[in-house]
């Protein structure tokens, strides 16, 4: 069953209410060429007399069916505007829902895609990749807390090179977006070279509920791309909570399988005969 809105069905009214508009102004055209014609031979006499009587009547019917289908002609045209406008509202609806379909196929493969693996580099790569290719950043940067100083230590750099190795939390902006957790967009985003470090054009705390693990630090977006959309606010909140959990995991794994290596090599050395 057709939908009531679906855009296909819509095109289809309203090309065939076209051919139908198109046949009738055409019928109209010839039936007023004509009606004129039939007016200006009655009002033609032989010596220049002018009609009377029943001819005078005929004229006068004959000039106002001329202006019935004048007046029947404008208020199709009103409604061929009508529904052209309608028509198009209904063309740039298909395109956003379609727009819209894309961007959930887009988040869904990326929050996959953070879950798939527990290798803490790997996770650290698809982070990156999103924020490039979904983002569209262009240099950015991901630091995240250290676990023995408690500072943001910058674990890679993209289109950038960081001029320091750790920021303090609640300093500048990328500290004060970790300290507070909310994020922070530059009121012009879009420039033609990557802005200093410390003045990004955005900062995205990578947040497990209210615990802040570390950042997203972004310096230059694609030339392109003059604004932030509805989809990268989207993004953000994906990348804030699903990979801030990613990695942590990832983090934790490594770790524990780490732990677990070293404890293993202890046992096997006991086990060793003396």
């Amino acid at each position: 069953m057709d939908k009531p809105d679906d855009p296909a069905k819509k095109g289809q009214e309203f090309f065939q209410m076209f051919l139908k508009a198109k046949e009738f102004t055409e019928e109209l055209m010839r039936e007023n060429e004509r009606l004129r014609y039939k007016v200006a031979t009655l009002q033609s006499v032989p010596g220049g007399a002018a009609p009377t009587g029943p001819v005078d009547d005929h004229v006068r019917e004959l000039t106002g069916r001329i202006r019935e289908l004048e007046s029947r002609l404008a208020e199709l045209e009103t409604r061929y505007r009508k529904v052209e406008e309608e028509n198009k509202e209904f063309a740039d609806r298909y395109i956003e829902i379609e727009e819209q379909n894309n961007n959930l196929a887009n988040l869904y493969v990326a929050s996959y895609q953070l879950h798939s693996t527990l290798d803490y580099r790997e996770v650290l790569r698809i982070v990156q990749e999103i924020v490039i290719n979904l983002i569209g950043a262009e240099a950015f940067h991901v630091l995240m807390v250290s676990e023995k100083t408690g500072q943001l230590d910058v674990e890679s750099s993209e289109g950038q090179s960081a001029p320091v190795a750790s920021v303090t939390v609640g300093d500048g902006l990328i500290g004060k977006a970790a300290k507070t957790g909310e994020n922070y967009f530059a009121s012009q985003v879009a420039h033609r070279e990557p802005t200093p470090f410390d003045q990004p054009v955005a900062v995205i705390p990578l947040k497990i509920k209210d615990s802040v693990i570390g950042v997203i630090s972004i310096n230059k977006l694609l030339v392109q791309k003059t604004q932030f959309t509805t989809m990268d606010y989207e993004l953000f909140t994906l990348l804030a909570g699903h990979a801030a959990t990613a990695i942590f995991s990832a983090k934790l794994y490594s770790t524990s399988a780490r732990k677990l290596t070293t404890l293993q090599g202890f046992l096997d050395m006991l086990k060793q005969p003396k």
